[in-house]
């Protein structure tokens, strides 16, 4: 039997989910921090997944981008999965 797995990431909330992919889509453009999901972008921030760049724009930080490979991209890689699997069904 396996070992089960241990999650030592605070948790994010599902919008601070959703505001960390709109960082991975913004790429390096970053996104202003005077949008509606400015409080996510802030928290994003204090947890040294993103950064406020000089310009003003967040940017997603090395460590932000690999939360979102683990928690965000493999979670739309398993639901590509099961879409297929439907539809083939």
């Amino acid at each position: 039997m396996a070992a089960a797995m241990e999650w030592n990431e605070p948790y994010l909330e599902s919008c601070c989910r959703s505001a960390l992919h709109r960082l991975k889509l913004a790429g390096p453009a970053g996104r202003p921090l005077a949008l509606r999901d400015a409080p996510c972008l802030k928290r994003l921030c204090a947890e040294g997944l993103a950064s406020v760049a000089q310009d003003g724009r967040v940017r997603m930080s090395a460590q932000g981008a690999a939360r979102h490979d683990v928690e965000i991209a493999q979670m739309r890689r398993r639901r590509g999965v099961q879409n297929r699997r439907r539809r083939a069904g």
